[in-house]
Order: structure tokens, then sequence, then C-alpha cells
């Protein structure tokens, strides 16, 4: 059996002998959806908001329109959804110069003006004011019950009305993403994303729940930042637009949620041997700060004392100091996990998402990056995807049992029994 994995801008090949247990966890079949008269999700989705009016009814009389997006690090197209919503607002008869495009960057870089007309499409771009947010100029707004201060950029903070863009797929601690994450870490301060993100310790922070303590805190935060509307996206394994959803931005996003449960939680009736997973290729590869949501989700696959094999490019190398500091400088990856507990930093709790699976699992790391440097951060080296492939087989046997995971990110391995439970 040939697979294919997204890698950079181009594929990784596997070859799996026929006669090994191999399954491919795919998507679940989901027709795009389209409305009445053959309506684009897009459009049937500001058609028909959830929990509001129409974007162009509630955008009436409005003057300081700002609309968050996300940076180049997430495959969200806004450059796809961007004519419907100025379709939108010029019917309520807001002003070109009256709206403003935010790059939600949380703890991330800041974008090349080439970026930003890649992700704004040439057209808005020319049409609308495009920036990054300004990590040096906040506002504050409040506070939240946890503690964490909402720290907003200035551009969002002043607005008059706030729509935010985004796509839904799983997080391995908010549950999931879109809704109120494009406020709460995505145009925050770094303060306030660190003590959000503190609440990855709790239990019940977790994968696939909508109710997770982080998500319920960045909610809290658009008490303070209000959110007029939102659009979120659910794509396909090719990144196409395949269901949308908007208006309320806590039901709205929830339906967002369950139809994303629909498509990519996928039931295994065991755990494998060896999970080879990638996240797809660009932009989810462009760093291991990154990848380790996809190799969050293979760690629910994998049998313990198992092997996942880390599939991507990773350019950009770790894609983030903090992160890379902890990684680099720990002995061993039990000292990572005692150290976010008592020391939680924003960077280090990536580390930690590493060193938990380290736990369960050997991981094999197919990327651009040094030999030497990958085993200092307890991996083991591979260039090519068959060579690790064909090392795991050595080690666990041809009667190992196999799960590929091409779309490590989006698809969700859950055991029948825990859903059942």
């Amino acid at each position: 059996m040939k697979v294919e994995l997204g890698y950079g801008d181009g594929f990784k090949s596997l070859w799996i002998p026929e006669d090994m247990q191999a399954d491919i966890m795919r998507a679940g079949s989901c027709p795009k959806m389209e409305g009445k008269e053959g309506r684009k999700p897009v459009e049937e989705a500001l058609l028909c908001p959830i929990g509001t009016g129409r974007l162009r009814d509630l955008a009436k009389g409005r003057h300081n329109i700002v609309i968050i997006t996300s940076d180049i690090t997430r495959p969200m197209p806004t450059w796809a959804v961007m004519p419907d919503i100025l379709a939108e607002l010029k019917q309520a008869g807001v002003k070109p110069s009256e709206i403003t495009l935010v790059f939600a960057l949380g703890s991330h870089r800041g974008h090349t003006k080439e970026e930003k007309v890649h992700l704004a499409g040439e057209a808005v771009s020319r049409e609308i004011r495009c920036i990054d947010m300004d990590p040096n100029d906040f506002v504050h707004m409040g506070q939240t019950a946890h503690g964490t201060p909402v720290d907003v950029t200035r551009a969002v903070a002043e607005a008059d009305f706030c729509i935010c863009l985004g796509n839904i797929e799983y997080h391995w601690f908010a549950g999931y993403s879109g809704g109120a994450k494009a406020v709460m870490p995505g145009v925050s301060t770094r303060e306030a994303i660190q003590i959000n993100h503190s609440l990855l310790t709790d239990e019940e922070a977790v994968v696939g729940n909508a109710d997770s303590p982080v998500r319920r805190d960045l909610e809290e935060a658009a008490l303070y930042c209000p959110i007029d509307f939102i659009l979120n996206v659910i794509l396909d394994e090719h990144k196409n637009i395949i269901h949308a959803v908007a208006g309320h931005y806590i039901l709205a996003h929830r339906e967002g949620c369950r139809l994303l449960d629909e498509i990519y939680g996928r039931e295994i009736d065991e755990e494998a041997d060896i999970v080879v997973v990638s996240q797809g290729g660009r932009p989810k590869d462009l760093n291991l700060y990154q990848m380790q949501k996809a190799l969050d989700n293979a760690r629910h696959a994998v049998k313990k004392g198992g092997i996942i094999i880390l599939t991507g490019e990773a350019g950009e190398g770790l894609g983030e100091p903090v992160f890379e500091e902890w990684m680099v400088n720990a002995g061993s990856p039990g000292e990572i996990l005692e150290r976010i507990r008592r020391e939680f930093r924003l960077g280090g709790h990536k580390a930690a998402g590493f060193a938990l699976t380290m736990e369960k699992a050997e991981i094999f790391l197919v990327s651009s990056l040094e030999d030497e440097f990958v085993r200092s951060i307890f991996m083991k080296p591979y260039h090519e995807l068959q060579d690790a492939f064909d090392a795991a087989v050595i080690s666990k046997g041809r009667g190992a049992r196999v799960l590929v995971m091409p779309y490590g990110g989006s698809t969700l391995p859950i055991l029948r029994k825990e859903r059942r439970g």
C-alpha cells in the first residue's frame, strides 16, 4: 500500500507491505455544504447566521470595523471568505476606509508584506487596511475570574464592531480552535496568553472538550472585548471550505464543533504499535511548535511503548524561543514535565506536550532538521519517511499494527470504548 503524506510544499511517500495490519485515518464522508440555489458554504452561513441577525444589519451605522483573522501558521483561507464579508459590510453602508483587517499573531512572529497580501488576497489588500496586531500597543479592558488580563491590541480594543474569522479544528487543550480564540490568544498580550494557557494542566483541558477551562476563560475575556459576529469554516483534507458557521461567537462556534466531530472524530478499535502522522504540509509544518498538535492527536492512537513517526519539514526549526530553550536545556522529558508543574511559561507548554507524548511512545522525526540536534531533543532523526518506517518495523516486527494519519492535526482518534463510556 502506498501512502503520501504532506511535507512542506510537497509530499513524502511511504510503502507499507500488504501483509501488515495497516489503516489510514481520513476524514469521514461529508459533502460540501450548499444551500438553496447552489449557494456555497460561506454564502449560506452569512445568509443564515446562528444566534444573531445578518451581518449587513448588525453593522449599519458602524464606522470603525475590525476583522480579526488568522496568521500565516494557520490554514484559514482568509482570501476566500473576505469578498463575502466585505459584500455584507457594503450592504450595511460601511466604507472600505472604515474597515481594518487585523492578523492575529498571538505569540507568533510578524508577517512580511508579501505574506499579508497572500493572506488577505490582492484585491482585498488594495481595498482595505491590512495590518499585524501591534505587540507593543495594547489596551487593558478587564480581567477574568481566573485572573487573565484582557489586554487587547489597540486596533481591536478601540473598534466599534468586531468580526472574528477562523477555522475550526481540534485543539489539544482548548478543545477546539475558532470562535473567541481570535481575541484570546489571537490579539492579546503574551502575559495574558500565558495566564490563560496555564489552565492546560487542568484535567478537563483536553482535545475535543468545548467546555475546557481554557475555552471558558477565553470566552469570558470576550465579555470585556465584545465579539459582534464570527465566521468560522471547516476545511477538508485539501484545505477547501466544506462547511461554514456564522453569527454568535459561542452558539455558532458550538455548531461548528458538532459538525467537525461528525467529519473528523474517528473511532478506532484499538491503539496501534506504529502511528505515522503528518500535519499535512504547509503552513502547519513550518516548525515543531505547530507540529505538536498532530503529535498530540497521534498520542491518543498509539500503544504504550509504541512508536510515533512525526513527519513535517520544520523549515523554521522549533519556531519559538522559550519552547526551544526548554527542549534544548532539558536533561530528559521527565525534567520538562517537572518544570511545567512548578513554572508555567508560554512556549514551555509545547515542550511539555512533546514530553507527555514521549512518556507514552518513542518519536521518530522525519524533518529537515540536523540529526544531532534532533537527538538532543530526545527524538530519532530521519530525512526520509520510508527509512523511519522501515526502522520502526524492525523494532516492532511485521506483526505490528500500523495507523497512518495524513492530516493528524485535524483527525482525532477516539477509542471506541471511550466514546461508549
